[in-house]
């Protein structure tokens, strides 16, 4: 049997639900798409490394560290110009997505290279010793090698964007952050506020134990 206040706000409760699922959906994508091709990028083109080029390690980088310095909020702000233009507004769930999609391909592209930079160097060397091409050393080696960490940081990541999404509410974005914030904290209902903070735990839960069991179940070392 829910309580009471749950069934009264169910729909909002559940609006809010999807609202977040979209953004931190999205944020997930743009991760997987193009976070993971710069990690392996920062990778690849450090000193010593395959395709060692100091000005494109440099720039990529310099961008990861600068987006990732940013205060998520500041940031939001800061990119409300940028967003409007791409999106055709700043506000609501769709426009919320953008600065989650930034701070998302930055956020994971760290934990790709501090995952690759994991792989024994004696992988590499084989690989390249056996005649392999860059692209079969990235994917039947690279990733080979640290799935189970790329997985694990994917898990906090993830983790990661679901706290981002609750910030979304200043600029329109919604999410289950926003609706315990409007619904709960403002209108003094503290019940309502831990209920969601509740469902928020049991999410977060879900997404570290499906991790955690993903990666285990992949890892054959």
């Amino acid at each position: 049997m829910l309580p009471k206040v749950l069934v009264e706000y169910q729909s909002e409760i559940w609006e809010s639900i999807v609202e977040s699922s979209i953004m931190v959906g999205f944020s997930v994508l743009a991760a997987l798409l193009v976070g993971l091709p710069i990690g392996t990028f920062l990778f690849l083109c450090r000193k010593g490394q395959l395709l060692e080029n100091r000005l494109v390690f440099s720039s990529l980088n310099l961008l990861v560290n600068i987006i990732r310095s940013f205060p998520f909020l500041l940031l939001v702000i800061f990119m409300i110009p940028f967003t409007r233009f791409v999106m055709g507004t700043a506000i609501g769930t769709a426009a919320a997505t953008l600065p989650m999609m930034v701070i998302a391909i930055a956020h994971y592209s760290r934990l790709v290279e501090q995952s690759l930079l994991d792989v024994p160097k004696g992988v590499i060397q084989a690989a390249v010793s056996m005649g392999a091409s860059v692209k079969d050393i990235i994917f039947k080696f690279l990733y080979v090698e640290s799935r189970s960490a790329l997985v694990l940081s994917m898990t906090t990541s993830t983790i990661s964007f679901i706290s981002y999404s609750t910030i979304m509410g200043v600029v329109g974005g919604g999410g289950i952050g926003d609706f315990a914030i409007r619904y709960g904290y403002l209108q003094y209902r503290t019940d309502l506020m831990v209920y969601i903070i509740i469902i928020i735990v049991i999410f977060v839960q879900i997404i570290q134990y499906s991790g955690i069991t993903l990666a285990r179940k992949i890892d054959k070392r």
